[in-house]
């Protein structure tokens, strides 16, 4: 059972359906990353996407890992589609409120989904008291989205495809061309390529696959997803 003081809150959350969600890039094996020092503390924030909560809580544990001298390693993820997200926090054995809740405060006035961020606290003898703790887990997580790659949430359609090698080359940068995005490759005697293509270009892509493959082959359209997109 967990310590009260390292206690760790979960809650599923309802967005209005104006809302347009945003994530980040960054993967969790090349985080994003952004630092401060207050008063000899020092204070280190990571972010990166994620898809589930399992992936957050790996990513956490990672960084934890990573930093094995640190007094805390608190965090906060919201994952889940537009609409209904769900949210994790932990102060970690700070006190109750001053560094899960503010990490998660920053990423809610982003409108973000499908990530997650930590904030590394190596202390330096130095109390800081609540208002201090609280300025200093904000400001670590914006560092460390600010450095992050960021993306819009949008609905687009999934589609899987089989080509020749001469192909994918091509094919990959159509998909670029139209902000899509590779989900996954497959490489045998053809290469499979799983994509998704934002709703609003499926229909001039689609024009172009057939000109680019001249009707040697067609996608076969698997489902309606909500996929990232790099932000301009």
């Amino acid at each position: 059972m967990a310590l009260p003081w390292r206690k760790t809150i979960d809650r599923t959350i309802l967005k209005p359906e104006g809302t347009a969600m945003q994530t980040i890039l960054d993967p969790c094996d090349h985080p994003s990353t952004g630092s401060l020092t207050d008063r000899k503390s020092e204070f280190i924030g990571n972010a990166c996407h994620i898809t589930d909560q399992d992936t957050a809580m790996d990513f956490v544990e990672q960084i934890r890992l990573a930093n094995p001298k640190a007094r805390h390693v608190c965090h906060s993820a919201i994952w889940g589609p537009h609409g209904h997200t769900s949210e994790r926090m932990s102060d970690d054995g700070e006190p109750s409120g001053t560094a899960g809740k503010p990490i998660l405060e920053v990423m809610r006035r982003q409108d973000l989904t499908d990530c997650v961020v930590t904030v590394t606290r190596y202390f330096g003898g130095i109390l800081l008291g609540s208002g201090g703790l609280i300025r200093a887990y904000s400001s670590a997580a914006s560092l460390a989205l600010e450095a992050a790659r960021p993306a819009r949430i949008v609905t687009s359609r999934r589609y899987r495809i089989s080509v020749a090698y001469p192909d994918h080359d091509h094919l990959r940068r159509l998909i670029e061309s139209v902000q899509g995005g590779i989900v996954k490759e497959t490489f045998t005697d053809r290469v499979t390529m799983t994509y998704d293509i934002p709703l609003d270009q499926v229909e001039g892509f689609g024009r172009a696959l057939t000109n680019l493959l001249q009707g040697r082959v067609s996608p076969t359209e698997l489902e309606t997803v909500q996929s990232p997109v790099p932000a301009h």
